[in-house]
């Protein structure tokens, strides 16, 4: 009797965590046996106003939007597996502006959260979205704009934002789509701040982006996006951080290994005063399917900036597609004022290495310097145990 009164007792606690004031459709928390060390299973979903801490040996299973308010941390210890359901968008895990992610996993154990199918499918559930206050370029000063995927506010005015930590996680099959121009990514980070630690993270198998970059100053380390069928890496928005050792292998579907927007194309420059994106890449490895296939490795548009720095290029038909105009998207720009710039790369099996549709006029060695010189990740040094292909 007194074992039963406090199971009842455990989940009354656990419902009262969650609140369904949000913009999604009501979601409540589901507790199957309370979630001990070792148990059978639990199921998590729901707002969560107050911290949620996973416990390793734990079955869990993500049967909706997971909202963390601001104020609250979720903490994610390593070798948890959470197994979302496969029902596309709806299932998703969010961090709020003002709260946080504690996702610490190794490489002999790391975060992995995938889809709960017997023959998972990219697609099969949403996917990570982190928000924080840190700068956009689609709003104007504390202004926020609203993530695509539950409605959420992001963007602000604090460069050094701090979303958490996240080490040695794996996001699997994500990439469920709303509707055509609302679609999950395997990460996405909404104006996340460089105060967030960021290392070891891979989409595999995504449906739409791997990783992408809505403004923001995050920093990443060891990056690797397998088999995503849109872009690998993704940024716009105005995003200034900094993406270190970073891997993208190409399946049968994908579009380009990065896709790079000075500004968010799907609502137009709005911003004023304007700034573009312009993060720093540093040991970055693109392997495609091969130069027949007709396709792009990069392609930089909209006026977006950016330095790449130590790049590897493997089996494209174009390296580099440099798209704009002289007007709102100066890309070209960029590549006269030296803010857009590659130094030290590779090319292996590509047939053009630049091509240039900005309107501005340039050769190969105003963009790049150092060519044949590059490395790339060096993905296999930092990959074992973690990561799958």
């Amino acid at each position: 009797m007194k074992r039963n009164l406090l199971f009842g007792l455990a989940i009354v606690s656990m419902l009262f965590t969650a609140c369904t004031s949000d913009d999604t459709s009501d979601v409540v928390l589901n507790v199957n046996n309370g979630g001990t060390t070792g148990s059978t299973g639990t199921t998590i979903s729901g707002t969560y106003t107050t911290d949620l801490t996973l416990e390793a040996g734990t079955n869990y299973t993500l049967n909706g939007s997971l909202i963390m308010a601001s104020g609250t941390t979720l903490t994610i210890p390593a070798g948890t597996t959470i197994n979302a359901l496969a029902q596309g968008s709806d299932v998703y895990i969010a961090i709020s502006q003002g709260a946080k992610i504690n996702a610490q996993g190794t490489a002999a154990n790391p975060i992995i959260v995938t889809s709960n199918a017997s023959n998972p499918v990219a697609g099969d559930w949403g996917g990570l979205i982190i928000l924080g206050r840190a700068p956009i370029n689609s709003v104007s000063g504390a202004a926020t704009s609203t993530s695509e995927i539950a409605s959420l506010p992001y963007g602000g005015t604090n460069a050094g934002d701090d979303s958490g930590s996240i080490r040695y996680m794996r996001v699997e099959y994500s990439g469920g789509s709303a509707d055509g121009q609302s679609e999950n990514n395997g990460i996405s980070f909404y104006g996340v701040g460089n105060g967030t630690l960021v290392e070891y993270i891979q989409a595999f198998e995504g449906k739409d982006d791997g990783i992408e970059f809505f403004g923001g100053t995050v920093n990443v380390d060891y990056v690797s996006v397998v088999n995503a069928q849109d872009d690998s890496i993704d940024w716009t928005e105005g995003y200034t951080g900094t993406i270190t050792n970073a891997y993208v292998k190409h399946g049968a579907d994908h579009d380009k290994g990065i896709e790079a927007d000075g500004y968010n194309t799907d609502i137009g420059n709005n911003s004023s005063p304007i700034f573009w994106s312009k993060p720093t890449v540093n040991n970055l490895t693109i392997n495609g399917n091969g130069s027949g296939t007709g396709n792009e490795a990069i392609r930089l548009r909209a006026g977006t900036q950016g330095i790449f720095n130590n790049i590897e290029i493997v089996g494209f038909a174009e390296g580099f597609d440099l798209d704009g105009d002289q007007g709102d998207a100066p890309t070209g720009a960029g590549v006269l004022s030296n803010n857009l710039q590659v130094t030290d790369v590779l090319f292996t099996d590509v047939i053009l290495k630049m091509k240039n549709d900005t309107g501005e006029t340039f050769t190969i060695t105003d963009f790049i310097s150092g060519d044949g010189n590059g490395t790339g990740a060096n993905y296999n040094s930092w990959s074992a145990g973690w990561t799958v292909e």
